[in-house]
């Protein structure tokens, strides 16, 4: 069934003469998200109703590669095309500012991200995923002892070691942006299939897979020649060397298991829908980020 990515209203399969006549008639009324998504994803020139409809249909073929080589490419032209994200881009070089304005609203996303992942594991009747959420939320969240701490108390240490007592990043309230981001990731994780959930989620993991470049990437996430040097603090270094190492093996298992199951549950149109609406809500998150890192000075 085809999804709507802005509103995730649902049509009938393939049904792409309906969603460019959703698409025409939300642009008429102004709708932001509609006329945003168009631009960004379609083009900002008018369109027809036959030639948006075939432009959506070019918009939702699947690679050779399935459904996984879709995804990746759709998420590699989005943050790490020739106009790089602002904070990719940002991300290269790190300042103290863009660190600590990562550390407080990622430490939101962090405790939400366990919710959703949970949201997947009880509506979920498949037992690798299951192991596969239970794992997931072990390293990001819970860890495993004083040897292994999550990926959540390294993001903390990180913080203090620019200079942040803990007790002020969680006492921090979240941008707008991020509760708005937040809000409706809860919400996809919890009212649409849990096949959906996983793509919204488990794809965002990609931003830091280290493999990218052979894909077409422009850069990595950051340059990893920093793990090395003294740019950033031995703290911040844990913290990104975490993600650098363990996302590629999160982001390339979950996209497996989701494309399994898509297909089998005949559900890929839906995961394609509700996957780009993600991506536009991890754009505006990341931006947050940057938003939040102007409380502690210029980012260069």
């Amino acid at each position: 069934m085809t999804k709507c990515p802005v509103c995730r209203t649902p049509f009938g399969p393939g049904a792409s003469r309906l969603l460019s006549d959703h698409f025409l008639a939300q642009s008429a009324r102004s709708d932001p998200g509609h006329v945003r998504f168009l631009n960004q994803s379609i083009s900002r020139h008018r369109m027809d109703a036959e030639a948006l409809a075939a432009r959506f249909e070019e918009l939702f073929r699947l690679p050779p590669d399935g459904l996984t080589g879709w995804i990746r490419q759709r998420f590699i032209a989005r943050f790490f095309g020739p106009r790089l994200h602002p904070f990719v881009e940002a991300l290269q070089y790190p300042t103290r500012p863009t660190l600590l304005g990562y550390v407080v609203e990622h430490q939101h996303f962090l405790r939400e991200w366990v919710r959703c992942c949970a949201f997947v594991l009880a509506k979920s009747d498949r037992a690798e995923v299951a192991d596969y959420e239970l794992d997931n939320i072990r390293t990001e969240y819970a860890g495993a002892g004083p040897e292994v701490p999550s990926h959540y108390e390294l993001l903390l240490r990180m913080g203090e070691s620019y200079g942040l007592e803990r007790a002020a990043i969680l006492g921090t309230d979240p941008l707008p942006t991020t509760a708005r981001t937040l809000a409706e990731w809860h919400d996809i994780c919890e009212k649409e299939h849990w096949v959906e959930a996983m793509a919204a989620m488990h794809s965002l993991e990609l931003i830091a897979h280290r493999d990218l470049l052979k894909f077409g990437a422009t850069v990595h996430y950051f340059d990893p020649e920093i793990l090395d040097g003294t740019q950033i603090t031995d703290e911040a270094k844990a913290f990104l060397r975490e993600g650098y190492e363990a996302d590629v093996d999160h982001a390339d298992h979950a996209l497996a298991l989701v494309e399994r199951y898509a297909v089998e549950l005949g559900r890929v149109e839906e995961v394609q829908g509700t996957f780009l609406r993600s991506l536009d809500l991890f754009d505006d998150y990341l931006g947050a980020r940057l938003q939040r890192g102007e409380d502690f000075g210029p980012p260069a």
